[in-house]
């Protein structure tokens, strides 16, 4: 499967012709996944078309990685979906507190360097 780049993706939604098409897949593959994966999601128009962002897009790309290049199974997939969603929002935790740490530490430099 060629590896898109959210860069090269430029318009607002896409088709599940045009999905298929970038990722090498059929549409009964992206649609199976997409009732089986609940971070797939693509809008619907009135018709109930669908139109996948790029975010979508990327969704169905982590998929088909973890599926058809790492062997996992569908539960194991979902499984590993839900421990990087869990890391993310550790490491955004962690990464606040220390912007947080940070500032403390330099407004005590600020402090300790300032004339009084």
């Amino acid at each position: 499967m060629p590896k898109i780049d959210p860069k090269q993706l430029t318009k607002r939604y896409y088709s599940i012709g045009e999905v298929a098409e970038l990722l090498g897949l059929s549409t009964s593959v992206i649609r199976f996944w997409e009732k089986e994966f609940d971070e797939i999601k693509p809008h619907k128009n009135s018709k109930g078309d669908r139109r996948f962002t790029p975010e979508n897009i990327m969704q169905v790309q982590r998929v088909y990685e973890l599926i058809k290049e790492r062997g996992f199974t569908i539960n194991g997939a979902k499984q590993e979906i839900l421990r990087n969603k869990s890391w993310d929002k550790k490491r955004k935790r962690t990464l606040k507190e220390l912007a947080e740490l940070r500032n403390f530490l330099l407004e005590m430099k600020r402090q300790i360097q300032s004339p009084k």
